[in-house]
């Protein structure tokens, strides 16, 4: 097949303990799913179904340690955040899957961040308009390599944290989740078929604040490769 243009490089991250890669379809992402995390946006999400916006795939930066990655202070912006979040990578297809066949759909998880342009992204919100330019951007989804789930097993509790040099900014449990996996990608599911290839970032604990160059992020989540980038 002949292009009318060089054809870019597909995004895709690499995957824990092997040399084969995740070739990413679609990135969607749950809004508010930590109960602490909604209050301090203005909300209360524990009164509400999930709710979901999307990056572009080509947003994913992969980062293999020992390596820093580096992400560049985005356009537009005096109101740089950070969200610490679990990603779950699809290995197979499904629509209208039930939470409790949703498992079988994850190939594996990741440990990503949610960068956001808050400013912009509330004066979106303040104006009823869609998220994207707060969420949609170059290099707006850092995220560390994928482990499949046959090593990690179906994770549903572990320690998600992120430390912003050294001091520690967001902590929190994954079964802290409003809404855990199954129930995300069975509701995802009735709006979306999923299909291999997708990566759903799951929400954020509490904590959430700017960020600006020079900033070191350091990930954690109990069980998955940690993800450390700097602010460039």
């Amino acid at each position: 097949m002949k292009y009318a243009i060089p054809m870019w490089d597909a995004p895709a991250v690499p995957i824990a303990g092997s040399t084969d890669l995740f070739p990413v379809r679609h990135v969607y992402c749950v809004g508010r799913n930590y109960a602490e995390h909604a209050k301090e946006m203005g909300g209360d999400a524990t009164k509400e179904p999930p709710f979901f916006f999307c990056k572009p795939a080509d947003a994913v930066s992969p980062v293999v340690p020992p390596e820093v990655g580096s992400v560049r202070y985005p356009l537009a912006t005096k109101n740089f955040h950070h969200e610490i979040e679990l990603v779950v990578a699809i290995g197979k297809r499904g629509v209208h899957v039930s939470a409790a066949d949703a498992n079988d759909l994850v190939f594996g998880y990741a440990t990503g961040l949610d960068m956001t342009r808050r400013d912009l992204q509330n004066d979106m919100r303040e104006k009823k308009r869609p998220w994207d330019l707060g969420k949609s951007f170059a290099q707006a989804a850092p995220i560390a390599p994928i482990h499949p789930v046959a090593g990690t097993g179906f994770m549903k509790r572990g320690e998600i944290r992120l430390d912003v040099n050294g001091a520690m900014r967001q902590k929190g449990d994954l079964a802290d989740m409003i809404w855990d996996v199954p129930h995300t990608l069975a509701f995802l599911s009735q709006y979306y078929e999923l299909m291999p290839g997708d990566l759903v970032f799951t929400g954020t604990p509490a904590g959430v604040g700017a960020v600006v160059a020079g900033d070191r992020l350091d990930g954690h989540i109990d069980g998955l490769t940690p993800l450390s980038i700097v602010i460039a």
